[in-house]
């Protein structure tokens, strides 16, 4: 674990290099076939060394934050040409992977809170950095200020934790439980701010509009990830209380999940309506890591999986086209299939996806979140029904509105993608199809 830790850190200077801008994401490929590598255990912790290491869950989530960060770089390519502070967006993104990889390799949960709220600082650099209109910095402070309001109990809960258990490792949380409502709420607030659930959601639609296409790629894949791990990681000490009171977040969710799913069909930016997707997606992972059964465990691993793929490939499709057009109005990206017929295929499979259809993650995901939330109580039927048929809903209007239509007279010239983007995407769309052919690995961790 060490030694990647390391190889990331010693990447930073090469960052300051003049024309070392590929040569970066290439170390970084190489890193991450070091790390796929090593051998993980399915039902403990491996690979242990210092104060790190790793089991299924975090091993899934660092391979995919180093991959985000691979395509964060690919996406990029316009700083590099525009000369546009390429090497400290460099240095950001390396900083962000190194806080991201230790957020998911500690075992101790002090650890995982201060790399957790560090990840905050590379993500609010690059929306206040390289966004794109002035209320960029609103979004950022949105962003700091929901996220660090939640977290400050948490730290005062991880004190008190310490204080009772004389441990902080989550290798030894599966021996004890705290049955206290104060702690309960204090522990899981910070991750359902991150996830985010319904009603704090607010930053998250805020926060994409205004960050530039890595910033979105990286809150879409990662940092609402960050939130389900926790949870994950919480909750082993949280079960007696969470019988009693998980039905309330659950309720939420689903209604939130629903009403955000009609709230898609409002919006007229694509990069929001995506964002609220995202919200939509992450309400089905928060109602099934709450049921506490196997199910809903192995679900949420999984959507959040697919969904990090999805959601990212679909932000870095926002940006071709604002790259061509300069807008991100529904209005105005109409009739792409003339210009672009192949970016039209990808549209569709990377939306194809997010409405979950088959042989993406985002469907193994979902059915198992279903089956746990259905077995928990059958009345949730409804409100799933309702968000899956309205995620299909949103996913064909997006759709059916960028490609089809006639297209606006007011572009003058355009060019259609570029192997780059056509390599980019396919490194989204094909980790997210072909991993449903080894599921059962994702499937036994538990």
């Amino acid at each position: 674990m060490m030694k990647i830790l390391f190889s990331l850190i010693f990447l930073m200077p090469l960052c300051f290099m003049k024309n070392m801008f590929w040569l970066v994401q290439m170390v970084m490929f190489l890193i991450m076939f070091l790390f796929m590598n090593l051998s993980v255990n399915l039902f403990v912790f491996s690979n242990m060394s210092y104060f790190m290491g790793f089991d299924l869950i975090s091993y899934g989530l660092i391979l995919l934050s180093i991959w985000i960060c691979i395509l964060m770089i690919m996406a990029s390519e316009n700083l590099y040409k525009m000369k546009y502070y390429e090497n400290f967006f460099l240095l950001n993104v390396v900083f962000m992977l190194i806080m991201l990889y230790l957020t998911f390799s500690v075992m101790n949960i002090f650890m995982f809170y201060l790399f957790f709220e560090g990840s905050l600082i590379p993500t609010l650099l690059l929306i206040i950095g390289w966004g794109y209109q002035p209320e960029r910095i609103q979004a950022g402070v949105y962003l700091l200020f929901y996220t660090l309001f939640a977290s400050l109990p948490l730290l005062l809960g991880i004190f008190y934790l310490f204080n009772e258990l004389n441990t902080m490792m989550f290798y030894f949380f599966k021996f004890e439980n705290m049955n206290l409502f104060i702690l309960y709420i204090s522990l899981i607030s910070a991750f359902l701010v991150k996830m985010p659930m319904y009603f704090v959601h607010l930053w998250l639609p805020k926060a994409h509009v205004e960050a530039p296409v890595s910033g979105s790629m990286i809150l879409a894949g990662i940092m609402l990830k960050l939130g389900g791990y926790g949870l994950l990681r919480v909750f082993i000490i949280l079960m007696n209380i969470g019988f009693k009171l998980n039905y309330i977040w659950v309720i939420i969710s689903l209604i939130g999940g629903f009403y955000i799913s009609l709230k898609c069909f409002c919006q007229v930016d694509i990069k929001s309506l995506i964002a609220y997707s995202s919200v939509a997606h992450m309400s089905l992972v928060i109602g099934g890591i709450m049921t506490l059964n196997y199910w809903g465990f192995m679900g949420s691993y999984i959507l959040m999986i697919g969904h990090g793929l999805c959601s990212s490939g679909m932000f870095c499709l926002a940006n071709i086209n604002y790259e061509r057009l300069h807008s991100r109005s529904l209005f105005i990206n109409k009739g792409m299939m003339n210009f672009m017929p192949t970016m039209s295929l990808w549209w569709f499979l990377l939306l194809s996806s997010n409405m979950a259809a088959p042989p993406s993650l985002n469907l193994m995901g979902e059915i198992s979140l279903i089956n746990s939330l259905v077995g928990w109580s059958w009345l949730t039927m409804m409100m799933l029904v309702m968000i899956s048929f309205f995620s299909a809903g949103y996913s064909l209007y997006l759709y059916s509105f960028t490609q089809h239509g006639k297209y606006n007279l007011g572009i003058y010239s355009f060019y259609t993608g570029v192997s780059r983007e056509y390599l980019m995407l396919i490194l989204h769309w094909l980790p997210l199809n072909i991993m449903v052919l080894k599921v059962d690995y994702s499937m036994l961790w538990f």
